[in-house]
Formats: structure tokens, sequence, C-alpha cells
């Protein structure tokens, strides 16, 4: 039996002077392998948005990309990404990664399923969300659901709201003994990730308004780790990026998979 999730890949670099060689390690050697073996129906790279929104470094911003895979899930083997049983090719520095598998559709659409493409220009704020430690999912969800997403729809300029509930995964096979993981060791790949969600605006100064200018007025939860909205500690239960609607980069369509 199968059905399709979707997977989102936050990268933040920690020196730009990386960029050129993650560049060349993306292209060269990590998007064909992960092609292999694989049941990508999309493979497709977000640039983030930089210099982002003024004010938005504060909310756990990632600086460089967003890999966004669509894949056929086949419950009695995994989630359909591999390599071909080959390891990976190791990353040239280090390099924060987010990973969260989603299902295909959000699990809740909030605001905006009925505006027309043309209708509004679009920034979407990538949102990565976890409830602190000693919170239950139980506990946690009644507060996004019933509590701030309500609120966070009261923002001025929010053109579109939607949210997927994190399912569990496990994106490749347990690596042999000794084998080197594919990302690097200072990754949040297993940070146990709730919601990831969406926010859009028109564009910068729409994001400003919304959350730092006029915003609405929030419920802090008693569990909250942060003082501010969201209430989530940047980078280590709350982050986020900038990416616009359409993407940088069709690892599908522009090179062939890597076949062994």
């Amino acid at each position: 039996m199968s059905d399709f999730r979707r997977i989102y890949v936050m990268h933040h670099l920690h020196d730009w002077n990386d960029l050129p060689a993650f560049e060349r390690w993306f292209w060269r050697y990590h998007a064909p392998e992960v092609m292999r073996g694989s049941r990508l129906l999309r493979y497709v790279n977000y640039r983030a948005v930089v210099p982002p929104p003024a004010g938005s470094e504060a909310y756990g911003f990632h600086n460089y990309c967003v890999h966004e895979d669509i894949f056929l899930h086949a419950s009695d083997s995994g989630p359909g990404l591999g390599n071909g049983g080959l390891l990976f090719t190791p990353e040239p520095g280090p390099m924060d990664v987010a990973v969260a598998t989603v299902p295909g559709d959000p699990t809740e659409d909030f605001l905006g399923g009925d505006v027309a493409m043309d209708e509004k220009t679009v920034l979407r704020w990538l949102i990565y969300l976890k409830y602190p430690e000693g919170v239950s999912e139980q506990e946690g969800e009644d507060w996004y659901l019933n509590v701030h997403a309500p609120e966070v729809l009261k923002q001025p300029g929010l053109t579109r709201f939607f949210s997927y509930k994190v399912l569990p995964h496990r994106l490749f096979a347990p690596p042999r003994p000794g084998a080197r993981r594919f990302t690097h060791p200072d990754t949040r790949l297993t940070m146990g990730w709730n919601r990831i969600s969406e926010q859009w605006y028109e564009n910068p100064a729409a994001w400003r308004r919304a959350i730092l200018d006029a915003p609405p007025r929030y419920t802090r939860p008693a569990w909250a780790s942060h003082e501010q909205y969201p209430f989530l500690a940047p980078f280590r239960h709350f982050a986020s990026t900038f990416i616009l609607e359409r993407p940088t980069d069709d690892y599908l369509r522009s090179m062939p998979p890597f076949y062994v």
C-alpha cells in the first residue's frame, strides 16, 4: 500500500565562504546520490530570501536553502529515499540541517486556500516548531490548534496559513557499522520537530508589519521556552526561513539520476 509524503530539508551555513563548495557538492554529488534508487516524484530547491526581512534573524532564520521532496511512500519498505545502498559523499563543511517528513497535503488549512495565484505576491515564511521538553504532544497540539493558530489568523496582511503535523520518519536505512552519516554531526536532523507551517505575506514589509510592527495579542503558554512570540526558543524549538513561490532548481528535470 502506498501514499504520498513530503520532506522539508532546511539548510544553514555557518560561513558564507563555504558557499561555493556547498553549491558544487549539492550539484555534483548530493542531489544525484539522493535520486539514485529513490521513488521521488518531486525534488526541488528554494534558495532562501537573502537578506531576509529586517528583524527576522531572531526567529531561528536559516540562511541557505530549502529542499522539498515529494515521494511515493510504500508502507512495507520505508520512506522511498535512498542511495542504492552506497554511502553518500560527505558534505564539505559544517552546516545545520533541519529535516521533517509530513503528509503530502497539509493537516490543517487555516487560510487562503481559495486565493488565486495572481491575486497576491508571495513571500513564504517556512516554520519548524518543536514543543519544549516535558510538554506532551497533546498539550502542545491543544495550544497550537486552539489558541495559537486562531491568534495568528489575526495578523494584518497574512494571506495564507497552513500546517502539517510531522510524521515519524526514517530517512535512510541504518548505516553499516562505522559508516559516516550523510549529514554533519552538528545537524538538527533528528530533533523531533512537531509542526511544519507556512505563513504567507505579500513582501518583507508586510511580514514586518504582521510580526513586529502591528502584531495581534498572543497568549503565552505556561510552558513557554521563550518570552516573546512565538514563545519557543529560536534554533532550539523554532526555526524558520523565507522562500519565494518558484523553486530555484528542479533536480529531477535538470539532471539525470546517478545510475550505478
